[in-house]
């Protein structure tokens, strides 16, 4: 099977550093796969969700904005914040989304407004990573 490298790094740490056979990236304007010997490409990322195939195993990981740059089958992730599926408290996860959807509504001005749809997008890429994750056998 054809592989790439892939690395994932956020400030605080690595989160995937090896081969892979695929990568989906939800960028700034839409899902975009990514398999071995890909045209080079340099894409921002959006609040969303990344998913990676090594073999036939799906990792999940909630990724809070980046960038992707592909190029010579080496793909490097940079992301502002990333968390494993297999990280997210589902329980957890489903509260803050609840707490963060309360919040939009009561939103009162503009920035606060903007403020809270940040943050629901933020805890329903947690939410969609655990859901994801657990799908794929991944998280539990």
């Amino acid at each position: 099977m054809d592989t790439f490298r892939l690395r994932v790094i956020a400030p605080d740490r690595i989160i995937f550093d090896s081969r892979a056979a695929e990568v989906i990236l939800a960028t700034n304007t839409g899902l975009v796969g990514i398999l071995p010997n890909h045209a080079p490409l340099l894409t921002g990322l959006d609040i969303g969700i990344l998913k990676i195939r090594t073999n036939e195993l799906w990792s999940v990981v909630a990724v809070m904005g980046g960038f992707a740059m592909v190029h010579d089958n080496d793909i490097t992730i940079l992301v502002n914040e990333a968390e494993n599926a297999k990280e997210i408290n589902l329980q957890e996860a489903q509260e803050i989304f609840q707490l963060t959807q309360t919040k939009v509504s009561q939103a009162d001005g503009r920035k606060e407004n903007i403020e809270a749809n940040l943050n629901l997008k933020r805890a329903k890429a947690r939410l969609d990573a655990i859901q994801e994750g657990i799908k794929e056998g991944t998280a539990s």
